[in-house]
């Protein structure tokens, strides 16, 4: 494969996602646009951008905040809503803590990431979203590919490999009974690669984080951690500074960083196309078992 054919961006993702905002805006009454800061939910605000160009993106931003996120993805995710005029709702794992209905977990890998389905799912009945638009892709996670576009959930928000509807010849049956839901996956059918390809194409800004700089890490089972109070450390792991950057954008409990000098798009293309691991890989909350993000989505998990 040339280095050409490497680097561009196949116009056909862009047109299929565009259908599917568009399907989606016409099938159900109230969808919204799951947003964590990172690089797939940039991507997808920016296609429901063009999507109903002229006019305003017609879906609330739902961001679940663990309260342990990159103060970095925090910042851009108040100045890009700032800019684009879009409504942000925003709920909190904490307030799940503090009424009971989740448990701070504890131990060396403690993590919120978990929490958030339960804080997510009361967001879901609260504000009655009958689809939520989401930035997952088939590349990403084994459990990812069981995935249908209009990914049907069920009364209790949970998912069901054995309910996915066929979507043959790119027909969307966003048909739900009675508090249902669907998750919805316009960028499906890209990699990791077709997303940097389209934010260099189109010039999006992301976090800083996912370029290469200095900050103070630990090191923990052979990965690189973020140094911070949510993390529990032990007294032999010891921070240091070291430039790195972060391909994927979580709970800094559970995300490593990656040792880069990329710091810039080019640079992170050029990174990716030589990676050995996929960038998932360096999420703990997948590594607690094979099954581990099955299980998440069964219980509710975007």
């Amino acid at each position: 494969m040339s280095n050409k054919i490497q680097w561009e961006f196949p116009q056909a993702l862009e047109d299929e996602a565009i259908y599917i905002l568009r399907e989606t805006a016409a099938q159900f009454e109230r969808p919204a646009i799951l947003f964590s800061g990172g690089k797939d939910s940039i991507t997808i605000v920016r296609l429901a951008q063009k999507a109903f160009y002229p006019g305003k993106i017609p879906f609330p931003l739902l961001h679940i905040d663990t309260g342990h996120n990159f103060p970095e993805t925090l910042e851009f995710r108040d100045q890009l809503v700032a800019s684009l005029g879009v409504d942000l709702v925003v709920r909190n794992v904490q307030d799940s803590i503090d009424q009971g209905k989740v448990q701070e977990e504890t131990g060396k890998y403690a993590s919120r990431n978990a929490l958030q389905t339960v804080t997510l799912l009361d967001a879901i009945e609260e504000l009655k979203f009958d689809a939520c638009i989401g930035g997952a892709r088939r590349d990403e996670e084994k459990a990812r590919a069981k995935e249908r576009i209009f990914s049907v959930r069920d009364e209790f928000g949970q998912w069901n490999a054995k309910m996915q509807r066929p979507e043959l010849f790119d027909m969307l049956n966003g048909k739900i009974h009675i508090g249902e839901q669907v998750r919805v996956f316009p960028i499906s059918n890209w990699t990791e690669l077709d997303v940097w390809n389209y934010i260099r194409r189109e010039k999006l800004d992301i976090p800083s984080i996912y370029f290469s700089h200095e900050r103070e890490i630990i090191e923990r089972d052979g990965m690189y951690w973020p140094y911070s109070p949510f993390l529990n450390t032990t007294e032999e792991e010891v921070p240091f500074r070291q430039k790195v950057r972060f391909r994927t954008v979580g709970d800094m409990t559970c995300t490593a960083a990656v040792i880069s000098e990329a710091d810039k798009l080019e640079d992170i293309i050029s990174e990716i196309l030589e990676a050995k691991i996929s960038e998932r890989g360096a999420r703990i909350d997948d590594k607690r078992s094979e099954a581990a993000m099955e299980k998440r989505k069964q219980a509710g998990y975007f």
